[in-house]
């Protein structure tokens, strides 16, 4: 059995963000770097399956960026993983989800990888769509935002999140993708001993110009903080006073009882 593993290195969310020269990106200096964190639900889910089957699967771990995303990579074999693929891109955030998934797919076909997973979502950017268009792209079953997992005899099973809080149970043939979503298990933190033998698991780097083959459609033209907004207020008292307060409040400031 063969397992792939997408993952993003991202600025850690408490980082106080700035806008790039650019305008159309953050500004990645004095940052501090980590795995996504959905992402690192994917690693730990794939690191328990292989424990489960005696560890016979072999977790591949695939992430697209500058040098540094290698740590990434290195952290997730430290978790577990056998080997890292490294697509070295320096302009990653130019990439448009529809160019992601398609180094991706560029990358996995053909190598019969029997269960791909990824985080549900990137914190940086946020579409939650590489998971899915890389499924439609490899021509398996995708279902998002998995909350649970159990695999037997070729067959996963998933629950995952709909709205309302209801949660949906699917079963699903292997080969097949699973986007991980928070709550689906509890990530391990590496052991000193298995950091020390993640250095010498394979890491190959790869150029993004041998697996890039489509066009991009976007482009990002600008970004910005939303604007700043006045402070809500908070009323207290008993019901029929704040009833009689907010009544008051509706008249003066808006036109809503006028």
């Amino acid at each position: 059995m063969k397992i792939l593993v997408c993952i993003k290195q991202v600025p850690d969310m408490e980082s106080k963000f700035k806008i790039n020269a650019e305008g159309i990106w953050y500004n990645e200096a004095d940052l501090a770097w980590r795995i996504n964190e959905y992402d690192e639900y994917a690693v730990e889910q794939a690191v328990q399956l292989k424990e489960q089957l005696g560890g016979a699967p072999e977790v591949t771990v695939l992430s697209i960026g500058p040098d540094r995303a290698k740590e990434a990579i290195r952290k997730a074999l430290a978790m577990g993983s056998d080997k890292g693929i490294h697509v070295k891109d320096d302009a990653y955030y130019l990439k448009t989800p529809a160019e992601v998934a398609s180094i991706i797919h560029e990358f996995a076909k053909g190598q019969g990888f029997d269960l791909t997973l990824a985080g549900m979502q990137s914190q940086d950017r946020g579409s939650a769509q590489v998971g899915v268009l890389l499924g439609e792209l490899l021509g398996v079953p995708a279902v998002s935002t998995i909350v649970d997992f159990a695999f037997d005899d070729g067959t996963v099973t998933v629950k995952r999140e709909l709205e309302g809080g209801m949660k949906a149970v699917i079963k699903v043939p292997t080969p097949a993708l699973v986007t991980c979503q928070l709550g689906l298990n509890a990530p391990r933190y590496p052991t000193l001993p298995n950091i020390m033998k993640a250095k010498k698991k394979e890491l190959q780097t790869m150029a993004v110009e041998d697996l890039l083959k489509v066009e991009s459609l976007l482009t990002t033209e600008k970004m910005y903080f939303p604007e700043k907004k006045g402070s809500g207020l908070v009323l207290d008292g008993e019901i029929g006073e704040l009833a009689d307060k907010l009544i008051e409040i509706l008249k003066e400031k808006t036109t809503v009882l006028n």
